[in-house]
């Protein structure tokens, strides 16, 4: 079994739901209290031992590669007046470390993994959503490594969602439960509610095996005219093992505008430096 070292991160997508905000800058580079959600994830997939990340972007999301370069004028300047370097180590990668491929069409989540083949080989991958903000100690992708470790195969992560919001996720078709590891006999895409075959929702991260590249190239449009991850994965299932974990922490969907609020302050209520203040804030309000 080989191990997860490499993690792709579609981030191609213009971020409608974000507008005005993500007009001109990358849905991606938002903060949460003082750093861009691209971090959080980056730093999420260091955690877990990944080696290599793999960025799909689109026209004008340059500000994502930049955030990842070494700075020099920034740098200089900071050493010149006597400030610590120490808030920018987090973005600083060696050579070869953070690549970069384009999606040239807006042609959907699968469409964007698979656009990353050629520099995932033949190796198992993770893939991690920026808009969805996963905290907990350890982080969502550790959790999800060391169960791989364990069985194998492909792992999703996977969250309770309210029966009317099952229109919104891939929703598994659970099997045999051991702990927080479910097994998936099946994935649908964005069922109704009626239709839904449980209320265990796919959200975020991923690791899969390389063999779905092959798959996604074929499987044509699904839901929405789009070229659906859900879809490639549904066909590995039975061919290989197949697990939804569920991640102990909280998710925050910054995609969203009150997702994006409410990550801010739980995050920043969480820190020591701006925690009490904005306590006081909300406890003045």
């Amino acid at each position: 079994m080989k191990p997860v070292r490499k993690a792709v991160f579609p981030v191609a997508g213009l971020g409608t739901r974000s507008l005005p905000a993500t007009k001109v800058m990358p849905k991606e580079m938002l903060t949460i209290v003082d750093r861009p959600l691209i971090q959080y994830a980056v730093e999420e997939a260091r955690e877990a031992g990944i080696e290599q990340m793999i960025f799909v972007t689109g026209r004008g999301k340059g500000a994502l590669e930049d955030h990842f370069d070494i700075a020099y004028e920034l740098e200089a300047t900071m050493k010149a007046r006597g400030k610590s370097l120490e808030p920018l180590e987090a973005t600083r990668f060696p050579p070869g470390a953070v690549v970069s491929v384009r999606q040239q069409e807006p042609l959907g989540l699968g469409h964007a993994v698979w656009c990353a083949r050629d520099v995932v080989g033949d190796e198992p991958f993770a893939v991690l959503l920026p808009d969805d903000l996963m905290v907990g100690r350890p982080g969502c992708l550790a959790q999800m490594v060391e169960a791989y470790n364990k069985v194998g195969g492909n792992i999703v992560c996977a969250q309770d969602v309210a029966p009317e919001r099952t229109a919104s996720y891939g929703i598994i078709t659970p099997g045999a439960r051991d702990g927080r590891l479910t097994e998936v006999k099946g994935l649908v895409e964005k069922p109704k509610p009626e239709e839904a075959p449980s209320t265990l929702g796919v959200v975020g991260r991923y690791i899969l095996q390389p063999e779905i590249m092959e798959i996604l190239g074929n499987i044509g449009k699904g839901a929405g005219g789009e070229i659906q991850l859900t879809d490639g994965m549904a066909a590995l299932i039975g061919t290989q093992p197949f697990h939804g974990l569920t991640f102990d922490g909280d998710r925050h969907d910054c995609g969203d505008r009150t997702g994006f609020v409410i990550a801010n302050l739980a995050l920043g209520l969480a820190r020591d430096d701006v925690g009490p203040a904005v306590r006081a804030y909300l406890a003045d309000l």
